[in-house]
């Protein structure tokens, strides 16, 4: 029985070309604490009632980005720190490397009313805030304090050398526009 509850509390991620591949989604959850599954995009709607559900960030919420054209399942991030009341840093996973995990990496709220509805995020392959806008719907409060993982507990991350997947980021990510 011990050896089953160690299995199931141990954090899951697929293996390709054996490398560790992270979806955002799984990642937000082992990290935050919010005990959600399926799809980024139905998080929101999914914490109604189980979670308190706010437009502003928290250390340890989570981030519920809206499904887009773009990115048509959705996107979820662990709030790391606040940095002031319109730009925070983010933990998260398969962003601007497919599989791989950034952490305290920026978002500015871009929003007209500052409320939280529009962000940018940092965007590794251009160095800085990617161009594109995307829709938040708010941010899911676990409750907690966010898990605290040794550096080797998620591989790979961003310090990683990307040299293999700039030279096609472009055609691939997210921010190529």
């Amino acid at each position: 029985m011990a050896v089953c509850t160690l299995m199931m509390a141990a954090p899951q991620a697929a293996s390709a070309k054996g490398r560790t591949f992270w979806q955002c989604a799984p990642y937000a959850r082992e990290i935050s604490g919010v005990n959600i599954h399926g799809n980024a995009w139905t998080w929101w709607n999914q914490a109604a009632g189980r979670y308190q559900r706010g437009e502003a960030p928290k250390v340890g919420s989570v981030m519920s980005f809206q499904r887009t054209s773009k990115m048509p399942l959705g996107h979820v991030a662990m709030v790391s720190q606040i940095v002031s009341d319109r730009e925070v840093l983010l933990t998260h996973a398969n962003w601007s490397r497919a599989g791989g995990i950034e952490r305290n990496v920026r978002a500015v709220d871009v929003s007209a009313a500052g409320d939280w509805s529009e962000v940018k995020v940092w965007f590794a392959p251009v160095g800085g805030l990617g161009t594109s806008v995307y829709p938040v719907n708010g941010f899911i409060y676990s409750g907690g304090a966010p898990r605290d993982f040794d550096e080797d507990d998620f591989k790979p991350s961003l310090d990683l050398d990307m040299s293999d997947v700039i030279a096609d980021a472009k055609n691939e990510m997210p921010d190529a526009g």
